[in-house]
């Protein structure tokens, strides 16, 4: 089987290489997978596209350290092992929800993993992320922060949060505790027989909505949960709420 890591980005340069490093130390053999990462630039203007260009099209098939141009020893991925590396670049900046739905069209896994660029979740969690669905207890695992003690989480966020998952729960019977986690695992099945339209955040609660409308039941794993400030470059914000809200009743009541 083959595991597809899908990842949206927005203006990470200081993190994306970093976070590649993580993904691909991560050691998916003993789940009897393979691996490939699927990089979605979304329009940076940081210099992220710069960074990421030095591993458009690499493709790693051997049993050493991969190394593309430009690298030095310390941004190298630590294993890669048996992955492929896929990057794509959006022209302009069309949000998550259109990221990830040209990173779902390019990939080619058996189970599809949803990671953020930002190292806000440990990418060494995948695993156990993975593993539920591997055992075959389920199609669909979404990571809850809030089902681990969080040390330091702003009010607002953990409030809008709590609104979001009841809601979601209200409305789709969804039995979560953070629909707006950004882990999210699937079977390619599942996402096969849904149609997502939001280009922006309103994707999270559109994923939850559309699973539950065509009878998954979804599969909470515990994440850990590094929050980062706005001014370290967190992009979701309070406008962003109300096409959430927006969203959880639309695709309950009208599509």
């Amino acid at each position: 089987m083959k595991l597809s890591v899908i990842m949206p980005v927005f203006n990470e340069k200081d993190t994306i290489r970093e976070v590649i490093k993580r993904v691909l130390s991560v050691d998916v053999s003993p789940l009897g997978l393979e691996r490939e990462l699927v990089v979605v630039d979304d329009g940076s203007t940081d210099g992220t596209r710069e960074l990421l260009k030095q591993y458009q099209e690499s493709s790693v098939k051997s049993q050493v350290d991969a190394e593309p141009a430009g690298l030095t020893h310390d941004a190298r991925p630590a294993r890669a092992t048996h992955d492929d590396i896929k990057v794509i670049f959006h022209e302009k900046n069309r949000g998550k929800g259109a990221a990830l739905r040209t990173g779902f069209e390019g990939a080619t896994g058996d189970i599809l993993l949803i990671q953020d660029a930002d190292l806000e979740l440990d990418p060494e969690e995948q695993p156990m992320l993975i593993a539920p669905i591997i055992e075959g207890k389920t199609k669909v695992v979404f990571g809850s922060r809030f089902r681990k003690k969080i040390n330091t989480i702003n009010p607002a966020t953990l409030a809008a949060n709590k609104i979001f998952t009841f809601f979601a729960n209200l409305l789709y019977r969804a039995g979560i505790t953070d629909v707006m986690n950004c882990y999210k695992v699937m079977h390619r099945e599942v996402i096969g027989k849904i149609k997502l339209r939001s280009d922006k955040f309103d994707v999270e609660p559109e994923l939850a909505a559309k699973i539950c409308k065509n009878g998954y039941k979804i599969y909470e794993v515990p994440v850990s949960y590094n929050p980062r400030k706005f001014s370290k470059g967190k992009k979701i914000r309070f406008s962003d709420s109300f096409p959430v809200l927006w969203a959880l009743f639309k695709y309950r009541f009208i599509d």
